[in-house]
This record gives structure tokens, sequence and C-alpha cells, in this order.
């Protein structure tokens, strides 16, 4: 549940704080006044995009912070590493420089986390939303949804991957034997090259500092003469004097026992300097330098180098390439008889996939009977008393008869009134129907899913009279389950609130700001009466305010005896 909100230079609030609580919260007030701003902190704090544009005039960011009840995302945190004990927060920034910054109970996360955390913690509705309706590539993902079909659809795309996998294999070998003369002759001038140059894994690394020292021969053996004589070559070398110095300690050693420890210290250095001599000499001895040792390298760096500038790759790239040459020669040599293993595997794959598309279907027609029963109850209690609702399923033809999302074709048909043919929605539906086939859709899926908040703003758009008396008490009922968060301009869904909630714009030293007011029961009265009459709210407005309040808590305390009863 979403606890409070906090909004601070987001367009025209400047500051405002929401403490939601369970059950119905409704916001109301005058268009423009700043509703849809507050959806549009919450579509922030869910991770989605954010503009520099939300920023309020004259401020350098704007600031969106939600605390909610942990629940739902438990298992998120711990594997995002992030502590929550008994509240989430989450804390959404952006500047006007269209830069944002992410964290949740202080531990910055990325936008695609955020968004990922969101859709287990609040499901927001738009004005706009009902046009998913429409789109009858929904349709399909949503039956899905509501059956929750997803291990029938992982089982069936198992097999689906395995057919795509053995066509692409076919297509390849096709593409081979349409080319094979051509590209046997490309591969084979390749594998002579690759296999001339006897490729060895490390060498030109070695035969590159082998070259160094060549190249620096003179200059290398005059440093190790010269080292080697200052070392020991001489009655005055290092040695000799560390040798003498070392006498001169042991015999003062003699006299000072504090000294007594100097003598292998220095013995040690002597010991090293007569290794470094050794290693020197023996270095020495070994040089040796040879035009055609010299010629030979160069020619054989000269060789890999141009090898890898043809290839476009290093060494190790052209071993790969060696060995995948090889590899595409043999499959050219035998594609003919892979290819027609593989027409084999790929029938009895396809048999296989329709197998599981078929259990597919079978299950998608169990949950469209499921759909279109429930659907169609809820639209009866939405004053739509002779409304037909169906998921038609038909198979998708053609061949293979199959694709990514199995072998049916869905979307949804409805007939709005008696005797009428089922047709499309967007034929069909009014814009009125279609927020309230909305609202029924949104209810049945909310059924089925653990989101615990949603967020409905104008969802009665088209909508009055009996009908916006339905959606109002559709809601109310919802919000038994869920908590509900919903602007609206009808006074039959605002009396169904437990909260009520009222954002006025003003202006105030020449800018304008937007407030949001938590009403008592004299401010929901007067608000629905303002509903009701607009801008001069008289005795008859208030009473019918009143009366409609009355009603809404009568339905609410009859749904509660109801539900305690069952």
């Amino acid at each position: 549940m979403l606890r409070e909100l906090h909004i601070e230079n987001v367009a025209v609030i400047e500051r405002a704080d929401l403490e939601l609580g369970p059950g119905l919260n409704i916001l109301t007030g005058e268009t423009g006044a700043g509703k849809s701003i507050l959806v549009d902190a919450m579509h922030a704090i869910l991770g989605s995009r954010a503009s520099r544009e939300l920023v309020r005039t004259g401020a350098e960011k704007a600031v969106v912070c939600a605390t909610f009840d942990p629940g739902p995302c438990r298992a998120w945190c711990d594997e995002n590493e992030i502590e929550c004990d008994d509240e989430l927060i989450i804390r959404r920034q952006i500047t006007v420089e269209g830069k944002t910054s992410c964290r949740v109970c202080g531990v910055p996360v990325t936008t695609a986390q955020l968004r990922d955390l969101g859709a287990l913690l609040l499901d927001i509705h738009g004005q706009n939303d009902g046009r998913h309706l429409l789109d009858e590539r929904e349709h399909l993902r949503s039956l899905d949804k509501f059956g929750r079909l997803e291990p029938e659809l992982a089982r069936y795309q198992a097999q689906y991957q395995a057919y795509q996998a053995l066509r692409k294999e076919r297509d390849t070998l096709s593409a081979y034997e349409n080319e094979k003369e051509l590209l046997t002759d490309s591969l084979s001038r390749q594998l002579e090259e690759l296999e001339h140059a006897q490729l060895k894994a490390g060498e030109e690394a070695e035969l590159a500092e082998r070259s160094d020292l060549l190249r620096n021969f003179e200059k290398l053996s005059e440093a190790v003469d010269l080292a080697y004589d200052l070392l020991a070559g001489r009655d005055d070398s290092a040695s000799a004097l560390a040798g003498e110095a070392l006498s001169e300690v042991e015999r003062a050693a003699n006299y000072a026992g504090e000294l007594a420890a100097l003598p292998e210290a220095v013995k040690g250095a002597v010991f090293t300097l007569q290794d470094a001599a050794e290693t020197l000499r023996d270095f020495r001895d070994g040089l040796d330098f040879s035009d055609e040792e010299f010629d030979r390298i160069e020619s054989r760096l000269s060789l890999l180098r141009r090898l890898e500038r043809k290839y476009s790759t290093d060494e190790a790239g052209l071993i790969d390439l060696l060995d995948s040459v090889r590899k595409r020669l043999d499959q050219i040599e035998y594609a003919g008889d892979r290819l027609q293993k593989l027409e084999t595997l790929i029938a009895k794959q396809a048999q296989q996939t329709l197998a599981a598309a078929a259990e597919l279907t079978h299950k998608r027609m169990e949950a469209a009977a499921a759909l279109e029963r429930q659907v169609e109850c809820e639209l009866r209690e939405l004053s739509m008393p002779s409304v037909r609702f169906h998921v038609e399923i038909t198979p998708l033809g053609g061949t293979p008869g199959f694709q990514s999302t199995g072998a049916d074709n869905v979307r949804f048909l409805i007939s709005a009134n008696a005797g009428e043919a089922l047709g499309r929605i967007s034929k069909i539906a009014s814009g009125g129907e279609l927020s309230r086939i909305m609202l029924a859709l949104k209810n049945v899926f909310a059924e089925r899913d653990d989101v615990p908040s949603m967020v409905f703003d104008e969802v009665d758009a088209g909508v009055s009279g009996v009908a916006a008396q339905r959606v109002g008490e559709k809601l109310g009922k919802l919000s038994m389950a869920k908590q509900v968060i919903c602007i609206t301009h009808l006074p039959q869904i605002a009396a169904m609130a437990d909260q009520h909630y009222l954002i006025e714009k003003r202006e105030q030293d020449g800018r304008t700001r937007t407030t949001v007011q938590l009403l008592d029961s004299d401010g929901r009265q007067r608000e629905i009466a303002r509903l009701y009459g607009g801008e001069h709210i008289t005795l008859l407005t208030l009473a019918s305010a009143a009366e409609q309040l009355a009603s809404a808590a009568a339905y609410k305390q009859s749904i509660e005896k109801g539900d305690k009863q069952s």
C-alpha cells in the first residue's frame, strides 16, 4: 500500500504531501488544478521516463518521494541487497538539466530496477489506457495473463525455439549449397594460407621480444659488460670492496656487541652482489647475434602482422579463424547429407510444436470461457444488462501454422445492446461504454495479480447517471481488497471515498501554486455539492450531496456485512 506521497517543485506543485490510507482514496478538483500531475509524480516513482519539463519553473530540481508497505517486494529487496524494515521509501530527483537519480531506502538504483520494483507496488490506469482495448495485439497477452498460462506458454516456446533453431541451421546450410563452389574456393584459399603460416599461440609476443633484443644487441652487450666489470671484473669492483668491508665489520663486531648481527647482513649483500655478477656473466656468455636469425624473425613477424591486418584480428583471432574455416568447409562438404536429416528433424519438431500449441489453445479456451463469464457479470453490475462479451480464438492458418505466441489469433468482441451482433470493441463501444469495459477488465484482472494498490486517472470519461453510480460502487467494492486511488469529476464516485482529497490551484505572489487538502465530513459534502452544481453551492446541491454520501455509506455497509456473512 502507498502510505505517503511527497512532491516538491513538480510542474505547478511547489510542495504537496498526501497521507493515503487503505480503501478508496478520491482526488477531486477543477480541471487544470494539477490532479494528473500527482499521477505523473507516481509514474516517476515507478521508473517511467521523466523529462526536465516536469521541474517547476524557477526551481533547480523536482523531487518525488513515496513510502510504501514493503510486503510485496521483500524478495526484490533481498535480491538487490536493499534493507527495508517497516517501510519502503522510493525517492526520485529530476534536475533542470534533465539528469535523474533514483534511490530505494537510500540505496542508488537504476530506472530499470525502479520499473521492476514499481510493477510490484502500483498499477496505474490513465485516461488513455482504454485505447489498449482497441489494440487487438494486446488481447492475446491479456488472456494469457488472466488464465495464468505462463507455464503452458513457456513449454510451448521451448518447442518453438527448438523448431526455429533447426530452421536456421537448414537455411544456413542451404545457403552453403547454393554457393558451394564459390564458398569452397574462397574458404580453401583461406585454409591454405592460414595452415601454411603454422600459427602458434604466444609466438608473436616471443618473436617481438627477441627482435627487440637483437635490434639493441650492441647497446645491450655494452651495458652488460660494464655492469659485470663494476660488480666483479676488476680489483676495485663492488664485490671486492664489499668483501673488504665484511672483514672490517667482523673485526669491529669483536669489540662491540651491538654490532654482532651486522656481519651477517653484510655477508648477505656480498652474496647478492656475487649472484648478480654471475647472472650477468652467464647472460653475456649466452649472447649471440646472427643476421640470419634477425632476418628470419623480422620476416616471420611481418607475415603474422600482414595476416592480422588482412583478417582484422589478432594472433588468437587467426587461430580461431583457422578452426572456423575448417568447420565451415566440413559443413559444406557434408551439407547435403545434413540437409536431408534436417528436413526430417524439422518435420518432427513441427509436429511437437503443434502439439504444444494445441495444448496451449485448449487452456486459452478454458480461460476465455471464464473471462467471458466474469466480464459479463462485471458489466451487468455497471449498468450494461444486455451486454455480451466474447473472446474469439481462431487458428493462425498458413504454414507452419504457429508463431512465437502459439497458434492462435485472439480478439475481444462485444455486443453492448440486445439484438446487436458481436463486433470489435472499437466499432461497438461508445466512450462511456469503453470506460466501463476497461473498468470491468481491470477489476477482473486485479483479482489475479498481487499488486496491492491501483490508481485510476479519470476512468469515468463519458459516464454519467446510473452508470456513474455503478462505477462508484464497483470502485468501492474493489477497494475492499486493494488500495484504490482515483481521480474523478463525478459526485457518485467521490461519495464512495474512504479518504477524500481536494486539489486546488491558486495564484499567490504572481505564481501559480497547487495545494492538496484532506477533507473532513463538511468539506466532503461541500465538494460533492460543487461536483453536482458547479461553483455556486446551494441548499439543494448540499442536500443532494448529503443524500449521495448517505447512500454510499449504506452501500459500503451492505458490502462489509455481506463479506462477513460469506
